[in-house]
């Protein structure tokens, strides 16, 4: 409950500090109560008092005008100093439920769809198995806020308080519904709409620049702005929540750039800044784009003899989709008797499915079909997952998904040596593949 209130605390200091001010205000506005009785106990209950300097007491005070004449005209006004002043009297749960109150009189009340709003992003960030649930609401509450935005009157505020108001409204709504998108991975959403936060804050909020950081370096293509939002956001961060921010976006950087040059830099320019937002023009060289496989495998054609090659080499050339260095590899190694080293993904004593290269071992898929000369014996059938050695003659091969047939096949002892008898070392530990 303390986290709620504390998350109450903000939303209204952020756009509710005006709420007692302006159900006033509304009084005096709407003095569309008729009846003089009604209209006293609502001046008696929502006015200021001796009394009702104590919010618990002026909060028992609305609800009992609301329960008298709960159909007043100023129902809605009412709704929403009470709000307030449970909000004061630091009654979290009461103050919720007040905002869904307010909702039913007037569903497009913008300071109680801001307070559920905030309330339902925080309590999304939480995580949890009602997390899902929790980030639908902050985002249906924000969406409805941000429609009901342009229907808000001034209220009798000045021209600069009414700005500051929409302002802070459209952060807090924007905010919902890009933390919302962010957690579901819809990163144009989350970009677009944390954005749109950022820039209408008063003040710079963490909350809201880190994750519109993280939408842009996540996103697919990633916007090199990012890197700007990390470095701000690193700044407000406590502890070693700084260092954490930047180590993550410096990793980002260099992934995205090619190199670390250029990142000092950016960081000094980044945290020298006044403004939030990157200046104008910003942006960041990406690094060329990596080799195709078709040029990396003639490049491995020309520099390594097919015989000398890993099996992770071969399945590069073979599946690059040039014909040319597949063929040249192909004719060295078709129907030649080769000794492997493979990770088992099924086993019988008949035929072995493994992987033979280490990205197709870290993803558990089957880049060799293997058909054994001679049944294996049961005790001797290799178990799943486990290193393999043997000796076997390629076949054939199919390029997309790649997978090398290979038969007559015999198992190796762990010096290489087929069992009961001698022979030569295995072929190449598998390698990753070039990227």
């Amino acid at each position: 409950m303390k986290k709620l209130l504390v998350v109450i605390l903000l939303v209204f200091a952020m756009a509710g500090v005006m709420i007692p001010q302006a159900a006033a205000q509304a009084a005096q506005q709407k003095p569309q109560i008729k009846d003089p009785a009604e209209y006293n106990a609502y001046v008696n209950a929502v006015q200021p008092s001796e009394q009702k300097s104590d919010p618990a007491a002026k909060a028992q005070a609305i609800e009992a005008f609301l329960q008298t004449y709960p159909n007043s005209v100023m129902k809605e006004d009412a709704l929403v100093t009470l709000m307030g002043a449970y909000q004061q009297a630091g009654n979290a749960s009461k103050t919720i439920d007040t905002a869904s109150r307010v909702l039913q009189a007037n569903p497009n009340n913008v300071r109680a769809l801001a307070l559920l709003a905030y309330y339902y992003r925080s309590m999304c960030a939480q995580g949890g198995a009602d997390a899902p649930k929790n980030c639908d609401q902050a985002a249906q509450y924000g969406q409805k806020g941000l429609d009901a935005l342009p229907s808000v009157s001034k209220e009798g505020l000045s021209d600069a308080d009414f700005t500051k108001f929409h302002n802070d409204l459209s952060s807090i709504f924007d905010g919902a519904v890009g933390f919302a998108a962010l957690q579901k991975k819809d990163m144009a959403t989350a970009q677009k709409d944390m954005r749109e936060a950022v820039e209408h804050e008063s003040q710079p909020n963490i909350a809201d620049i880190y994750p519109l950081a993280t939408a842009d370096l996540e996103a697919k293509p990633m916007n090199p702005e990012g890197f700007w939002f990390a470095i701000k956001a690193s700044q407000l961060a406590q502890g070693a929540g700084q260092q954490q921010i930047l180590d993550y976006a410096r990793k980002k950087y260099i992934r995205y750039h090619g190199s670390e040059e250029g990142w000092a830099d950016l960081v000094k320019q980044a945290q020298a800044s006044q403004s939030v937002m990157p200046p104008a023009g910003f942006t960041v060289a990406a690094a060329p784009p990596p080799p195709s496989p078709a040029d990396q495998a003639a490049d491995l054609v020309k520099s390594k003899d097919p015989k000398q090659m890993s099996f992770a080499e071969w399945q590069l050339v073979l599946s690059s989709g040039n014909a040319q260095a597949a063929d040249t590899v192909w004719s060295a190694i078709k129907d030649k008797a080769v000794k492997l080293v493979a990770n088992v993904i099924t086993s019988s004593p008949t035929k072995l499915t493994l992987a033979g290269s280490a990205d197709d071992i870290d993803d558990k898929k089957a880049d060799i079909t293997l058909t054994m000369e001679k049944p294996i014996p049961a005790k001797l059938v290799p178990a799943v997952g486990t290193l393999t050695q043997f000796q076997a003659t390629v076949s054939s091969y199919t390029p997309n998904p790649f997978m090398l047939t290979m038969t007559d096949g015999v198992l190796l002892d762990k010096n290489g040596n087929p069992i009961g008898t001698a022979a030569a070392p295995a072929h190449k530990a598998p390698v990753k593949k070039k990227q």
